[in-house]
């Protein structure tokens, strides 16, 4: 009898049209649509690369084609430069062809046409152009022996700094719309939670009032109905991150099979929000379905799927918020999976993600039993 009903479940909760359209094809549609607009965008913005610039010779200089030689090779090289006359200088300045020119006089100069962090780094390259330079000549016209011993010290990348990078993983902040992507499929599980109650409630369906007067135990029926729409609700998960990774090529980490784990888990606790939403009385089957939509939407919008910087504000004015936010749970999950090196933030949230399903099945659950009818 339990097989049967969960059988039925399952066929119809993946013929559910609410299914086929929220959890499947809109994922899907909305993830391609970040991706055409996400992609690339982290590179051209935030990570490094070649500075493009032009250098106007207006006095020979030796020193500076040798330094300028050093920074320009290799494919990590910091300059890319062009030797021109200062009016095609000017001119490839204008077009955003370059980022700024260099004049060598007996002091390196710097023109720029706007402020950035690439300008920076020119300004920071010619003045410590200036200042060896200054070191060198200083050596040259009181100490001559010395000036091989000063150019090794000059030209030694010696540092008290040590880089270590905080993270191995992904640091593309573009990354957190499609881990909030996946939470909207988590909350849209919300659908599949309500269809649950409404189809055992004979005022609101007539599958709900047939249901009430058959033999099957309606602990049997909801059991069955709460496990085929988990395992419905795990196959639109499971889409959803196969989608993301391996066709949308989204950078989730070395420990992807995790985030299969912290998606399933969202998704049954999607699922059990809408059972207990489902389960409330004196609500007809649209107000519930509204509610649901609503709850959902206002989840994903406080953990920055529609405005990215809603996240940072909500952790500045009400950090509790964060910490009971479905959505912004599973968002945190993949971001800790993602940055630490150990899994004790991550288990926190799959611990979290848990408990939440739990406690709103249970209230689902009692607020679902002992239902009465004057009539059918």
């Amino acid at each position: 009898m339990f097989l049967h009903n969960l059988l039925y479940e399952i066929r119809t909760g993946i013929r559910t049209k609410d299914v086929i359209l929220w959890l499947m094809l809109f994922p899907i549609i909305l993830g391609t649509l970040f991706k055409a607009s996400f992609s690339g965008l982290y590179e051209t913005a935030t990570a490094f690369s070649t500075i493009p610039c032009a250098v106007v010779e207006n006095k020979e200089n030796e020193l500076l084609h040798t330094v300028l030689d050093s920074v320009t090779e290799g494919e990590d090289a910091l300059l890319s430069v062009t030797y021109a006359d200062e009016n095609h200088a000017l001119q490839m300045l204008k077009d955003g062809e370059i980022c700024g020119i260099l004049y060598s006089d007996d002091r390196l100069s710097l023109t720029v046409d706007e402020e950035g962090v690439k300008e920076t780094v020119l300004k920071s390259f010619a003045e410590q152009y200036n200042a060896q330079q200054t070191v060198i000549r200083d050596t040259m016209e009181h100490d001559p022996m010395q000036l091989q011993a000063v150019i090794d010290a000059l030209s030694a990348d010696v540092s008290p700094i040590t880089e270590i990078p905080l993270t191995q993983g992904n640091t593309d902040n573009y990354t957190a719309f499609f881990y909030n992507l996946i939470a909207m499929v988590a909350m849209y599980g919300m659908i599949t939670g309500l269809h649950i109650t409404i189809g055992s409630q004979a005022n609101l369906s007539a599958l709900g009032a047939r249901r009430c007067c058959s033999p099957t135990p309606k602990f049997i029926s909801l059991a069955a109905g709460l496990l085929g729409s988990y395992l419905v609700q795990g196959l639109c998960m499971v889409i959803c991150v196969t989608f993301e990774a391996f066709v949308l090529k989204v950078d989730f980490g070395e420990r992807l099979p995790l985030v299969y784990v912290s998606a399933l888990l969202g998704g049954i606790m999607g699922v059990s929000l809408g059972f207990f939403v489902g389960s409330i009385n004196h609500f007809s089957e649209n107000a519930k379905v509204s509610l649901s939509f609503a709850v959902s939407m206002f989840f994903c919008f406080m953990s920055g799927l529609m405005v990215s910087a809603m996240k940072p504000i909500v952790a500045t004015h009400a950090p509790w918020f964060n910490n009971i936010n479905p959505a912004a749970i599973v968002c945190d999950s993949f971001y800790y999976l993602n940055i630490d090196s150990g899994y004790d933030r991550f288990i926190g949230k799959l611990v979290t993600m848990v408990m939440i399903s739990v406690i709103f099945t249970v209230l689902g659950a009692v607020m679902s039993r002992r239902k009465k009818y004057a009539s059918l």
